[in-house]
Formats: structure tokens, C-alpha cells, sequence
């Protein structure tokens, strides 16, 4: 299975325009928040030398080339962890993924709209990292609450740490 890179950020920033310039794609890109909703999926190729100069050398029928599946994932907000926003639909999806692409606003322009009302690329980058880590957060307390440690962790070790 090929790794799958989830684009995520807070709502206007580009995500669904760097999407749609990796996959060839074109789904909407508005200047309102949440134009995307459910995940847009598309498939981005990855450029390997490696694979021309193998070509070159043992000349064969076909090259197949491999493709990142990227997955452009809707804004979130402050509070998502709580409901806010998307909110767990959106850390839902992340967590599908096996790696991130953190787009982040740091062009002035009036005529689009920012959920803050003011550009402040730390404070977004801060924004979008406590969301994730209440995330992490509140599905560790789950875990703990079951009594069970989660799957792959030693008993002795999860327990001692009650």
C-alpha cells in the first residue's frame, strides 16, 4: 500500500489549491471557510531519476511509476477537539493518514477571508498543533479509562503509569 499525505490547516489557506496543483486535479477552491467538507482524494506521482536510469539500462516493456495518494482534508478551527468547526470528522481523517502536509497563511490580501481576521502564521501553526494534541490527548484518556492498554503496548509499563 502507498503512503497517504493528508493536507491540513486552518480554514482559506490553500489547501485545495496546493491539492489540486499536486493531483491535476480541480476541485472548488472558494473564499469562504469550509468549502471543503468531506475529503477530496487524488493521486500525486513521484518523480524518480532512479527509474530512467534503470530504464535506460534494462529496457523494459513498461515503467510504473509510483503515485503518493493525497488527501485534501477540510479546515480546522480552534476548538476542534471539542466538536467545534468539523471537529472530530476532520481528526478523524488525519488520522488515516501516515503523514502531513501543513499549509499555512502568510500572504496579506483583503479579499480573502481568514477565520481570525488577522494573518498571524505562529499563531495558526500554535492553532493547528494544540487541536492535535487534544486530540492525542483525549484518545489517551480513553484508553486509560477501558482499563485495557492499547494494542502493541506492554501490560507492566501501561499500568505502572496509573
Amino acid at each position: 500500500m502507498g503512503l497517504k499525505c493528508g493536507i491540513i490547516g486552518l480554514p482559506n489557506v490553500g489547501k485545495s489549491t496546493i491539492f489540486n496543483t499536486l493531483t491535476n486535479l480541480e476541485v472548488p477552491s472558494k473564499n469562504f471557510p469550509f468549502c471543503t467538507i468531506n475529503p477530496n482524494i487524488g493521486f500525486a506521482p513521484v518523480f524518480d531519476r532512479r527509474l530512467i536510469e534503470l530504464k535506460n539500462i534494462v529496457h523494459p516493456r513498461n515503467v510504473l511509476k509510483t503515485f503518493i495518494k493525497i488527501v485534501d482534508i477540510a479546515g480546522l478551527v480552534k476548538g476542534a477537539s471539542q466538536g467545534e468547526g468539523l471537529g472530530n470528522n476532520f481528526l478523524s481523517q488525519i488520522r488515516e493518514v501516515d503523514s502531513l502536509i501543513h499549509v499555512v497563511r502568510s500572504f496579506e490580501n483583503k479579499n480573502i477571508i481568514h477565520v481570525h481576521n488577522k494573518i498571524d502564521p505562529i499563531k495558526d501553526i500554535k492553532v493547528i498543533n494544540e487541536e492535535l494534541i487534544l486530540s492525542d490527548l483525549d484518545i489517551c484518556k480513553k484508553n486509560l479509562s477501558s482499563n485495557k492498554p492499547p494494542k502493541g503496548v506492554d501490560q507492566d509499563f501501561f499500568f505502572k503509569g496509573k
